[in-house]
């Protein structure tokens, strides 16, 4: 059953959330998941609601026009979206593919709410993973002097696709200013996340040799700043004196999959707000 999905941020007040509800029922609408919470040091509000289509009065084609001054209203940054509608994907991956074949693998079983309709690389043994997942495969090579017109053809592939949002499955390059303000929260990265941090090459052998207990990772929407835009979602996993720099390694990528995967599911469902490098990730 198709459903409408509404994500709001307003400076919080009273009687926000009853109409809403009351615009929903006023409209013969079914509420099926509603979510909210309330930033006290900021007094920003945020919700996310989601009723179903059947017998709803407006049609989906009418329903922001509808909203709009009730959204006016309550001075909100608010977005509306149909369950019913698939993001288009665009995969960025360089020559590490555990986190590739992981989305690609979810994608085609249909765990994923959205199309790929493109693969981009700066390595060209990727392309055999994307011919075998039946995806166009584009390959971008990047240098100092080649980034800026490499990333401005990237940028324009993107539009001509009509892709709504990027995943990097482990792509090893740093995008420009240009790049993120066209794809600005649409942009999601996954990183190792040890504790202590361990800076440049090689951070599975820096933590193996320091003798770390726990390593984890994080998913988070990518900025102008390296690895600081806001964070998605994180997962850690317990390291055991018997363990070697292999089984650090491949504990990490095992993390990297699930905690990268979760989030493009989040994101894919509407289920993330950001505001101030944060996210508010309703459940």
């Amino acid at each position: 059953m198709s459903t409408a999905i509404l994500l709001i941020s307003s400076p919080d007040q009273k009687g926000i959330t009853a109409a809403v509800t009351n615009f929903i029922y006023q409209n013969n609408g079914n509420i099926e998941h509603a979510d909210q919470h309330i930033d006290s040091n900021l007094n920003i509000f945020f919700m996310r609601i989601e009723w179903s289509l059947e017998d709803f009065s407006i049609p989906p084609s009418k329903l922001k026009t509808a909203f709009k001054p009730l959204a006016d209203k309550f001075s909100m940054d608010w977005s509306l979206h149909f369950s019913g509608e698939k993001e288009k994907m665009a995969i960025f991956v360089s020559n590490k593919y555990h986190c590739l074949y992981d989305l690609l693998h979810k994608y085609k079983q249909g765990y994923l709410r959205c199309k790929i309709p493109l693969i981009i690389s700066n390595h060209r043994q990727t392309k055999p993973i994307a011919d075998y997942f039946n995806i166009p495969f584009f390959y971008s090579f990047k240098n100092s002097k080649s980034k800026k017109k490499a990333e401005a053809k990237e940028i324009s592939l993107l539009k001509k696709e009509k892709i709504d949002s990027i995943v990097l499955a482990r792509y090893m390059q740093i995008f420009g200013k240009n790049f993120v303000d066209n794809f600005r929260n649409k942009v999601i990265n996954i990183h190792h996340s040890f504790l202590p941090a361990f800076a440049g090459k090689n951070p599975y052998r820096q933590a193996y040799r320091r003798g770390v207990k726990i390593i984890g990772a994080t998913s988070h929407y990518v900025t102008e700043k390296l690895d600081k835009g806001p964070i998605i979602q994180q997962g850690t996993t317990g390291i055991s004196h018997r363990d070697s720099l292999l089984d650090l390694k491949h504990k990490g990528q095992d993390l990297e999959k699930s905690v990268l995967s979760r989030a493009v599911q989040l994101h894919l469902d509407k289920k993330i707000l950001v505001y101030k490098n944060k996210t508010v990730v309703f459940d």
